[in-house]
């Protein structure tokens, strides 16, 4: 398969072309040189930005292309267009973020999106509702211009090796570090995230395929708690740390930030958001390997690289800073 990749070297583009070229097809990136741009020296390179530079890709031929870098409905509509006619097969990378905040739990793709009153904005880092709107526009984007030849791609949490967000990272760091280990509420609060390779792997096969349609990509395929996710993190760590649960009320009467000050928290009313319904992805052939393997590959990129218990990058700081854990375990303790 002759295979477009937008992006291609930072995350998740990178785990889709490492699949591509382990699985023998013949990968081309489209990016502006910028990430890693020594990664995958047998792939072919064109150089380009996809805000505005896209002559790289006048007139060639692709049998699918892999969109994991579309956040815009203007820009993903500009590559979109491009290609009509030179691609067979659109796969495209939205969110889970874009369901509405009125779900049960185990909904399914059919669920009411967000709706934004400006559907002309571009600030997709200014909200959440802002980036799940316009992921939803872009789905809509990408529907119209591929009708019946794309897959629009909702994915959850994307953690593992390499990630920049550092969203799942702290945990296995957290962790192994040992000692007291605040954790969120109680133990059985379910957690749901994939793997990069394996969402990597299934978008190549997704094209290979040419299989259409919307898919909630989250995992893993039996239901996680975040208490079982825990004693993994401390397998992984070996250090025996002493996980310490904190209720809900308190986090939130100490301004604890949901989502990224501590990762995989989020309050009450939202704990919809991690119970998705996979199994239409499952029925396409989306495959989970082991949570251990996921926890101890992260932990051993992590310390490898170098990698930031609190991390600062494009989507905001995520992680707890020690001094901020202690202060409150210590209030916790106190109260």
């Amino acid at each position: 398969m002759r295979l477009l990749i937008l992006g291609g070297t930072k995350f998740l583009g990178r785990a889709a072309a490492e699949a591509a070229l382990a699985r023998g097809h013949e990968v081309t990136l489209f990016n502006r040189g910028r990430t890693n741009p020594e990664l995958f020296p047998e792939a072919e390179k064109l150089r380009g930005d996809r805000d505005g530079d896209l002559p790289g890709l006048e007139g060639r031929e692709w049998d699918a292309v892999i969109d994991p870098s579309g956040f815009v409905p203007r820009v993903v509509g500009a590559s979109a267009e491009l290609l009509r006619g030179a691609v067979g097969h659109y796969v495209y990378v939205s969110s889970i973020s874009v369901y509405s905040e009125s779900q049960e739990p185990g909904f399914d793709e059919s669920g009411p999106l967000v709706e934004l009153e400006d559907p002309e904005r571009e600030d997709y880092l200014g909200s959440a509702e802002a980036y799940g709107g316009l992921k939803a526009l872009c789905e809509q984007v990408v529907a119209r211009t591929f009708p019946g030849s794309h897959a629009n791609v909702r994915a959850g949490l994307i953690v593992g090796p390499h990630d920049p967000t550092g969203r799942f990272t702290y945990w296995p760091l957290r962790v192994a570090a040992g000692g007291d280990v605040l954790a969120p509420d109680h133990p059985g609060r379910l957690v749901q995230f994939v793997d990069v390779r394996d969402l990597g792997e299934w978008l190549v096969r997704l094209g290979e395929d040419r299989t259409s349609g919307t898919f909630n990509a989250t995992g893993p395929e039996r239901p996680l708690s975040i208490g079982e996710l825990l004693e993994v993190c401390d397998r992984a760590g070996g250090a025996g740390a002493e996980i310490v649960w904190v209720e809900e009320p308190f986090l939130l009467d100490h301004g604890v930030g949901v989502w990224m000050e501590l990762p995989l928290w989020v309050s009450r009313e939202f704990e919809w958001f991690q119970q998705a319904d996979n199994s239409r992805a499952l029925a396409a052939g989306l495959r989970f390997r082991p949570v251990e393997e996921t926890v101890r590959d992260t932990l051993a990129w992590a310390r490898r690289s170098g990698a930031s218990l609190v991390t600062s990058g494009q989507t905001g700081t995520a992680g707890m800073a020690p001094e901020r854990e202690a202060e409150l375990l210590r209030a916790w303790r106190e109260r």
